[in-house]
């Protein structure tokens, strides 16, 4: 594996090499896992806000390269917010990703084994929404900050422990007895981590990090809901199925409080949010596009469909 030099080096000169982009996305892994974990005070405190240093600069390197791939488009989106509120909404019809062959191929066809390759990558892919909304509403105005606030209770199980949402993935993962590591999940799934990391982390993207969350509750419930029957058609009852089940339907009310409460007033009082809204969006509904593509060659999805 090369140096960190040279991972800097190749995000802006090309993202979509496949090396470094696997290479970029294990190292930030591993800087996220670090950075979100609680700690102690040490020593050795100076040597780690350096290292954190280099790794923030490569994490902003891979975002600025990101945006200005999605920039043309991102530029579309309207600046009133009647307007930027239908070309959200929109994004779930015509995004990247959207649509896309894999999850009804879940649904009907998918063995028991392919269905568990499948969610482990879930798994593994998974930055904990709860915490990344809790990042992002810092300082927010009081109406999207409420409704954040509201987010996040019911990804805590509005104070019950056996609703919360994290634990319910959890929960499944054991039944299924999934254990992602590093080494037999793909890079792609790690991106998906990655990015909401990055933007819930840095506050000069904070408008991208709402974009990103809020396209995330637009598109989940026709996936979640796609996974859940295929689940249930395997033959596991609730206790395993509860996690995307609870987000085919709940995220479908998520997301029109999102759109009402947080971006719409957003947009309303300052057009400028539109861009980065926008682009966050757009970032987030790519790099579920890329898993999407990765999951359909390693499951041999791609083979099928020309045979």
């Amino acid at each position: 594996m090369g140096g960190l030099g040279e991972v800097v080096g190749g995000v802006g000169a090309g993202v979509e090499d496949a090396r470094l982009s696997e290479q970029l996305h294990r190292t930030l892994l591993r800087f996220n896992h670090s950075r979100l974990a609680p700690g102690f005070p040490t020593e050795g405190w100076r040597a780690g806000v350096q290292s954190e240093t280099q790794l923030r600069l490569l994490e902003g390197e891979y975002v600025e390269a990101e945006r200005q791939r999605m920039a043309a488009w991102a530029a579309e989106a309207p600046e009133d917010a009647d307007g930027f509120i239908a070309w959200f909404e929109d994004l779930k019809e015509t995004g990247p990703g959207q649509q896309d062959p894999l999850f009804p191929w879940l649904a009907t066809q998918a063995s028991l084994e392919q269905m568990r390759w499948f969610l482990t990558q879930e798994v593994a892919g998974e930055a904990g929404f709860d915490d990344m909304v809790a990042l992002t509403q810092l300082q927010l105005p009081t109406q999207a900050k409420l409704e954040l606030a509201r987010n996040y209770w019911d990804e805590m199980g509005r104070g019950r422990e056996d609703a919360m949402h994290g634990p319910m993935l959890a929960e499944m993962a054991a039944k299924l007895g999934l254990k992602p590591t590093d080494e037999d999940t793909v890079w792609e799934a790690h991106a998906l981590a990655n990015l909401l990391c990055a933007f819930a982390f840095n506050r000069r993207y904070t408008y991208l990090a709402v974009g990103a969350l809020g396209i995330v509750e637009e598109t989940a419930p026709g996936r979640t809901a796609c996974v859940n029957e295929g689940l249930k058609r395997l033959g596991f009852d609730m206790r395993v199925r509860r996690y995307y089940a609870v987000h085919s339907t709940l995220d479908v009310k998520h997301s029109e409080t999102w759109n009402r409460e947080v971006l719409r007033p957003l947009v309303a009082a300052n057009p400028a949010c539109a861009r980065p809204l926008a682009e966050g969006a757009l970032l987030r509904l790519s790099a579920g596009a890329k898993c999407f593509e990765r999951y359909r060659r390693e499951l041999g999805l791609e083979l099928k469909s020309l045979s």
